[in-house]
């Protein structure tokens, strides 16, 4: 088996807060303190998701 599968057949990734090699424990994060952090960051909102206004775009179904 290949150093960078886990014993579960997963492919093991970069950690997305410091980038070492995950953990089959803490998938996708490479330690609890990585996963913790990812977790604080959700829970402060650091985390967002794009939206795009579109008041000033007419409706095709709301009869005015």
């Amino acid at each position: 088996m290949s150093e960078e599968t886990s014993s579960s057949g997963r492919r093991m990734r970069p950690c997305p807060i410091c980038s070492k090699l995950s953990t089959p424990d803490a998938y996708p994060f490479c330690s609890k303190r990585c996963a913790d952090i990812d977790l604080h960051r959700w829970f402060n909102e650091s985390y967002t998701v794009p939206v795009v206004e579109t008041d000033d775009i007419e409706d095709p179904e709301d009869p005015k």
